[in-house]
């Protein structure tokens, strides 16, 4: 047995050294054996896939038609039930009501004030836990209106309150209907794979086509980019219920749907508000990228600002879409736990006695709209005393380019000739071929022939579609990303779980890199290393560092105490505890960790795009820019087919790392 596991290492390792010279030398060998095309893919040899999904999309929304229905006109109803929802709460929160325009315009109504506002959130975490969360969600309403964010926050949180609803409540509802027909759960699957791995800038042209520029058009990229989450954890949550719960629901007569809105819903009702609460999440995490097709708000803010190159804007912008994150996540996580406790009703008191939050909201509201008429500041935060921290942040990465610019400079220098550039030379030189073989005799290794098939396949269309050096470019920053954010990422996670202060610092770091805006990292790196490659894996690294740190800490913390305990009965000093111990234990959570960096570094890099690189992302942000929809959607498919590898692949290294250690049978 250990004379075959040894023959298996020699063979990894011999491939592993044949596809690294074959990187190294590709290129000349190719050209001395005059068979260039196992580099370059030939391109008679492409297949155009761009040209008919261009000629589908464009049939689908000039022709299409059931009838005297169209497809226009199924879009154009759609976009108005969004709409009409939505307008009244940008009126509502924003605008204020108006009628007539221009030099006619007169306002009926305007909107609510930011004393209503804050005040009404504050009333609701009071009702959803104590004071302190709603001191917290009150501080972070009035640090939108004291620095001058107070307009932005409130277009952004009307696309919020739209946007997580349906989302959440259409997640919900294909959910269960997922968990009812087995095999429409796996019908469903690959689908919610490419949703979660295409590109939202792919399938941004197709819905500027069917929908129109503007924020309706925003809201349902929001909408297809925030529900796939809440499908899963639906379904999971679904399965996970008590079947003896299941089986009394079924004892005392109830119907099918009576099982599902009476046993199965309820009971599974914490696990989804985790769903609705990633929905919120992804929703904030899209309102910049959403900026690009007519929304506006906060995510426009920072948008301009990286234009502009404006640090202190975007910083301001960033940091306000984050606070506002944080407040939304608060309530949302404190109103999960709220519904689930059982609170009696109270009888033989009056309304107002049973609603004294409500009633003070409503009477504050007309006091500030009569009032407000007479003094301004009580319905617009004035504009004289906010305060701006844009100066500071200018000066800051001012003093750092005039003082350190040799320095970063020299960094930039190093890691591009000692790190990045040798891989990107080598993935670059590695014949298509023997990339294609490698990949599936690595998914039969992992997984079976299944896996082989999938990863032979899907490598094989990237090849196909003409797009392989862009593919290998994207997999060159993908991979010097990811492989910079373990190394960096693994050992906080191991530090935070095996030292309680050091787990409280680098836990609040991790919140902060987790809920800045993706774009909110250009800014920075693009003013200290100028654009390129470099400044795109910084940007990439900070923003898919904290899956790293999670799972690293999450797994070291799981380790069973028995097998720590029979350790140091053994005599192992704390670092060989960790080394022949926790370390091997973890790998399975640590895996899963690199998974979802890998996961975040493929989502941002179409956002490094803007800073120069060459890669798939670069194809799908041309796309967009030419509203070309067939070459956005190709290159949004690369790269989900890229994503699609890697996480299969890593899976099966966890699940076959938790066989070896006993955790999984």
């Amino acid at each position: 047995m250990i004379r075959r596991l040894d023959n298996r290492a020699l063979i990894v390792c011999a491939l592993i050294v044949v596809t690294i010279v074959l990187g190294q030398f590709g290129r000349d060998l190719s050209k001395a054996l005059d068979m260039r095309w196992l580099v370059k893919f030939p391109s008679a040899w492409v297949v155009s896939f761009k040209d008919p999904i261009s000629a589908g999309i464009k049939w689908l929304v000039e022709e299409a038609a059931i009838g005297p229905v169209s497809f226009t006109d199924v879009t154009r109803a759609i976009a108005w039930m969004i709409e009409q929802p939505y307008e009244l709460l940008l009126n509502l929160l924003s605008k204020g009501f108006t009628s007539g325009q221009g030099s006619a315009e007169v306002t009926l109504l305007p909107a609510v004030s930011w004393i209503v506002v804050t005040t009404a959130v504050v009333a609701f975490g009071k009702y959803c836990r104590d004071w302190g969360l709603a001191a917290l969600v009150g501080a972070c309403f009035l640090y939108l209106a004291i620095f001058g964010q107070w307009d932005s926050a409130m277009v952004t949180l009307a696309s919020v309150m739209i946007a997580v609803p349906i989302g959440a409540g259409g997640g919900l509802m294909i959910g269960i209907w997922a968990y009812r027909h087995p095999v429409g759960e796996r019908l469903l699957s690959p689908v919610l794979d490419l949703m979660q791995t295409i590109p939202i800038f792919a399938y941004l042209v197709p819905i500027l086509f069917m929908f129109g520029f503007g924020p309706v058009s925003a809201l349902v990229a929001t909408i297809i980019y925030a529900t796939p989450p809440m499908v899963r954890i639906t379904i999971m949550a679904l399965k996970a219920v008590d079947p003896e719960i299941v089986d009394f629901g079924r004892m005392v007569g109830t119907t099918e749907r009576q099982l599902m809105w009476r046993v199965l819903v309820p009971s599974a009702s914490h696990s989804l508000m985790v769903g609705v609460n990633q929905v919120i999440m992804l929703t904030l995490n899209m309102v910049i990228i959403a900026s690009m097709i007519g929304a506006g708000g906060l995510g426009f803010d920072v948008l301009a600002a990286l234009r502009r190159l404006d640090i202190g804007a975007g910083f301001e912008a960033g940091i306000a879409i984050v606070v506002l994150a944080i407040a939304v996540d608060r309530l949302s996580q404190a109103f999960a736990e709220r519904m689930g406790q059982i609170t009696p009703p109270v009888h033989g008191q009056s309304w107002v006695t049973r609603h004294k939050r409500t009633t003070l909201v409503v009477v504050l509201l007309g006091l500030t709209w009569v009032l407000g008429r007479f003094a301004p500041a009580l319905l617009d935060y004035p504009d004289s005393h906010t305060l701006t921290t844009g100066h500071f942040w200018d000066d800051v990465v001012k003093y750092l380019n005039v003082n350190y610019f040799d320095t970063f400079e020299a960094v930039k220098v190093f890691f591009l000739q000692y790190f990045m550039l040798p891989i990107k030379r080598t993935l670059l030189g590695i014949p298509w071929p023997w990339a294609i073989a490698m990949l599936t005799l690595l998914g039969w290794r992992a997984g079976g022939w299944r896996l082989a098939l999938l990863c032979g396949g899907l490598s094989g269309l990237i090849a196909i579609t003409g797009l392989w050096a862009k593919a290998m470019v994207t997999v060159y920053l993908c991979g010097a990303s990811v492989i910079l954010a373990t190394v960096i990422g693994v050992p906080l996670g191991v530090l935070a779980a095996l030292n309680r202060r050091a787990g409280t610092a680098i836990g609040l770091l991790i919140d902060t890199l987790q809920t800045l805006p993706s774009f909110v990292y250009l800014i920075p790196v693009v003013m200290l290393f100028r654009v390129g490659d470099f400044t795109a894996m910084i940007a990439i690294v900070l923003y898919a560092l904290a899956p790293a740190v999670r799972y690293a800490a999450h797994g070291i913390r799981n380790v069973s105490s028995d097998l720590i305990e029979a350790g140091i009965v053994s005599g192992c000093t704390p670092r060989q505890l960790l080394r022949l111990v926790r370390m091997p234990l973890a790998l399975p959570e640590i895996l899963l960790g690199i998974n979802q960096t890998i996961m975040l570094a493929l989502s941002m890099l179409v956002i490094t795009a803007l800073v120069g690189t060459r890669d798939l992302g670069q194809e799908v942000y041309i796309a967009l820019t030419k509203a070309d929809t067939g070459r956005g959607l190709v290159a949004g498919l690369a790269i989900a087919f890229i994503a699609i590898i890697a996480d299969r692949l890593v899976n099966a290294g966890a699940r076959g790392a938790r066989i070896r250690f006993g955790l999984e049978s």
